[in-house]
């Protein structure tokens, strides 16, 4: 007979569910720590695409951290002048005041024109004319300018022309007393200027 007071034997443990739990546990965590592995690959940050330049910038004096883009290049065109016509101008006095013709003539080039000698014309006139050849309009304009005569004052040449020839001149200036006296007294002015100057720089 057995003995009541024997105590009673320990049943058997069970640990086999435990085994397969633990490793459950474990490729959890396997599985866990490849997707974070895999997840960091795939998320790889992409390099910013390139082909599109940047547009230049400047550093603000002052603010290192402040940019502006830079000023765009200014290219400046220079424009030279005109020279003028290099058409022969021939001066003649119509004017009955001596020496207007070779006034006239310095005047003339002295703002650059090529210009004859002088001459006397045939016959006095009430008002200068500038007469010009064939082709040489633009230069008789010029020259009337030069000497503030109206454009009405620029005539084509002919032989109604108060002079014998002009020669191998293009441009023929014909002084009348209103162009005499004006540069006349131009030079009379310039003459006492430049004694005035000469006797001061004597003193």
């Amino acid at each position: 007979m057995d003995d009541p007071s024997a105590p009673e034997p320990h049943p058997p443990e069970r640990s086999g569910p435990r085994v397969p739990i633990d490793r459950a546990v474990i490729l959890l965590g396997l599985f866990v720590l490849a997707t974070v592995l895999l997840l960091g690959q795939v998320h790889t940050p992409t390099p910013a695409a390139t082909g599109s330049a940047a547009a230049p910038t400047t550093t603000v004096a002052g603010s290192p951290t402040t940019t502006r883009p830079a000023a765009p290049t200014t290219t400046t065109t220079t424009t030279t002048p005109k020279a003028k016509s290099n058409a022969p101008v021939l001066v003649a006095n119509a004017s009955g005041v001596a020496g207007a013709a070779g006034a006239i003539t310095n005047d003339l080039q002295v703002a650059g024109w090529t210009v004859r000698a002088p001459i006397n014309a045939t016959a006095n006139v009430a008002t200068s004319s500038v007469y010009y050849v064939v082709g040489q309009k633009a230069a008789a304009t010029g020259v009337a300018g030069t000497l503030h005569l109206p454009p009405s004052a620029v005539l084509p040449y002919t032989t109604a022309a108060p002079v014998s020839t002009i020669g191998t001149a293009e441009v023929l200036v014909v002084v009348a007393p209103d162009l005499a006296h004006a540069s006349t007294a131009t030079t009379a002015t310039t003459a006492t200027t430049a004694t005035t100057a000469t006797t001061v720089a004597g003193t």
